[in-house]
């Protein structure tokens, strides 16, 4: 599995042409197209200045006297051009057939330096300059894809206002930053740093980190993110990552990794590449040297023929055209705020027929809240139960008590003489009488709980509630369900699964009651309850045999093993721990679970337009073949069959970016 890195990031490298001649968008290239210039501006100027020889070349084949100087001259025009705008290909053209690899090129190379050698200088000159411009076109093209991601790094500021010892502020470099300091963010400002707030509250726009549309509220105590912009309000936060590993350090660390790996098609093509290239340079020969034998060619117009097909039949739209639409969809799905750990993922994801779905945090808010309450003992009026009930369960830190004390108004009721009854409940003094606020097991042991009581108690267990009981020495006073209410989100992701084709199958380690009534809230059919970690990994190896190719998604520690089982493991990540983001091959950073049914459609999007341009390259390439050997193609129309095919697959590829 790839993990979700904590090494520092680095910014996304250029793409280049490795030594096979493939166009490979990887982190691991070595730079930028080079074609011999230092810099952008002088690397334009010497193309446009290359293009300006061939078509003087050009100029002087066609229009200049038939004379040994003339001759002489288009010839030395046309060698300028050739080494103006092919530098670097025929200095990786001679490396590669020095070295045996038939590449695109050594097929350059060869095609260019034959039709010079003939006496179709004018054309050799061109179809170079045009070949240089049309892959520079490409590249760029390419670059956008990657932009989307390298953009992210620029998101995060390169400096933070941080607290001093004396309680000024001075601003400091992040990677200068230690943990644990206090920083300040104002209206306007992008966030430096991952941390806590600690002071203050703000309107946060965290679309560039997890790709939500509305701007979060944020009060003391909520996680920020780097490279989020504050909308609203000054705060202060207390670091909580250094700068190489924040969220935004990591994706973009994490998506580099990505971009290098090989999904499915991408090594289909390139396995097809390297038989086709060695290939077309035989046909090529065999045109050269047969026909004239079979067909009545001259030996001129043979090898004219067979460097025609040598330039239409480079493989370069071909081999891009899998890296380009890969790195646009993983870009596509960063920008949603889904981190997506590779190719084969993104490209695997159109495949799932079952997800499992962890209940707490993934379908759930993972955190309980008071959903109910109400008065038992009709002698006491509900103010009054209100009151000791918070009371009570602001002394105690589990956390059904604290969903009842936030969602109880505060009391100004003394008590004391407070005491925990372990696995029970607390207990009280409140004016000289003793009360509990307890769970059902301490009720029933107190000898309180009554036939009535004990149905009402049983009916919001089986609704997945958590119930606790006010009582005293005379009894029940009153009742306060706890539920972990599902997220808004939830049903409506269900049910676009469900209408993608997906059969979602809820796993929890809640009793299976609960289990049954959130799943049944959700719109899930089936649901599992009162599952370990191990019972967890053992219900996906049974989705796997019962349905096939199976995901899983949750966000926590006891998810880690079943997420590293399924064939793909969906990390919730903003509530996520880091075990269960390290084990999950796509990461979803806003919890919403909307988020995956976007992947799967994205996935499906990638599928079809990889093998889109898998066809636009090998047809239009078989068409001009056959026009090479038989009819009248030209090198004119060799490079533009060529490079023209290139630049419709990038720009196909490129459409993934608006999905």
């Amino acid at each position: 599995m790839n993990t979700f890195d904590t090494q520092p990031a680095a910014a996304p490298k250029a793409t280049g042409r490795d030594d096979c001649g493939a166009c490979h968008v990887h982190a691991e290239t070595k730079g930028d197209h080079d074609h011999g210039f230092d810099s952008a501006g002088s690397w334009r100027l010497g193309l446009g200045f290359a293009l300006s020889m061939a078509i003087g070349a050009e100029l002087v084949g066609y229009f200049a006297p038939d004379s040994p100087l003339w001759q002489g001259i288009g010839l030395a025009v046309a060698a300028v051009a050739i080494w103006i705008a092919g530098f670097d290909v025929y200095k990786k053209g001679l490396t590669a057939l020095l070295r045996g690899r038939l590449n695109i090129n050594a097929l350059m190379t060869v095609a260019v330096t034959g039709a010079f050698a003939i006496g179709r200088w004018p054309e050799a000159a061109m179809v170079m300059a045009l070949y240089a411009i049309a892959e520079a076109i490409e590249a760029r093209a390419v670059d956008r894809a990657r932009n989307a991601i390298k953009g992210l790094l620029e998101m995060a500021p390169e400096e933070a206002a941080v607290r001093q010892p004396d309680g000024g502020w001075q601003t400091l470099p992040v990677a200068a930053v230690a943990l644990d300091a206090i920083v300040r963010a104002r209206p306007g400002e992008r966030v430096p740093m991952d941390g806590v707030l600690s002071a203050g509250s703000s309107s946060i726009n965290q679309a560039p980190v997890t790709g939500e549309s509305i701007p979060v509220d944020k009060a003391v105590g909520d996680p920020v993110f780097a490279g989020t912009i504050n909308e609203t309000g000054t705060f202060e936060f207390r670091v909580t990552a250094l700068a190489s590993n924040s969220t935004l350090a990591r994706i973009i660390h994490a998506v580099e990794e990505a971009q290098g790996t090989r999904a499915p098609t991408q090594g289909f093509v390139d396995g097809f590449a390297a038989v086709y290239t060695p290939a077309v340079f035989v046909i090529a020969l065999a045109v050269a040297l047969l026909g004239p034998w079979l067909l009545g060619w001259t030996w001129m117009t043979a090898i004219y023929k067979a460097l025609v097909l040598l330039v239409i039949a480079c493989p370069c739209a071909l081999v891009i055209s899998t890296p380009v639409t890969i790195v646009s969809g993983l870009a596509a799905a960063a920008r949603r705020g889904i981190l997506i750990k590779g190719g084969i993922y993104l490209e695997g994801a159109r495949k799932l027929k079952a997800i499992a779905l962890d209940k707490t945090g993934t379908i759930t808010e993972g955190k309980p809240k008071l959903v109910a309450w109400s008065v038992l003992d009709v002698g006491i009026d509900a103010a009054t139960a209100e009151h000791m009930a918070v009371v009570l369960a602001a002394h105690s830190g589990h956390p059904v008590s604290r969903a009842i004390t936030a969602g109880l108004r505060p009391s100004s009721v003394e008590a004391k003489d407070f005491k925990v009854i372990a696995g029970r409940g607390i207990q009280a003094d409140i004016d000289g009488k003793v009360y509990v606020l307890g769970n059902h097991r301490l009720i029933e042991e107190r000898g309180q709980c009554s036939p009535t009581l004990e149905a009402i108690l049983r009916m919001h267990e089986e609704a997945g509630r958590s119930v606790s009981v006010l009582a005293s020495s005379a009894g029940p006073i009153a009742l306060f369900a706890v539920a972990d209410t599902i997220k808004p989100s939830s049903r409506e992701a269900v049910a676009e699964l469900k209408a993608l084709g997906i059969t979602p199958v809820m796993l929890s380690g809640d009793n299976q009651a609960t289990a049954t009534a959130i799943a049944f809230e959700a719109g899930i059919d089936e649901a599992r309850g009162n599952l370990l970690p191990q019972d967890k990994l053992e219900a996906i190896k049974a989705l796997q045999a019962k349905y096939g190719m199976t995901a899983m998604t949750g966000d926590g520690i006891n998810d880690a093993p079943a997420l590293a089982r399924a064939d793909i493991g969906v990390a919730m990540g903003a509530a996520g721990t880091d075990t269960a983001m390290e084990a999950a091959d796509v990461v979803v950073m806003n919890d919403d679970l909307r988020r995956i049914a976007q992947t799967v459609r994205l996935s499906r999007s990638t599928h079809a337009i990889l093998w889109q341009n898998i066809a636009l390259a090998l047809g239009i390439k078989a068409v001009f073949l056959v026009l090479a050997v038989f009819g009248n193609a030209s090198m004119w129309v060799a490079v533009f069959a060529d490079m023209g095919v290139s630049l419709l697959v990038v720009a196909n590829g490129l459409r993934l970016l608006k999905k």
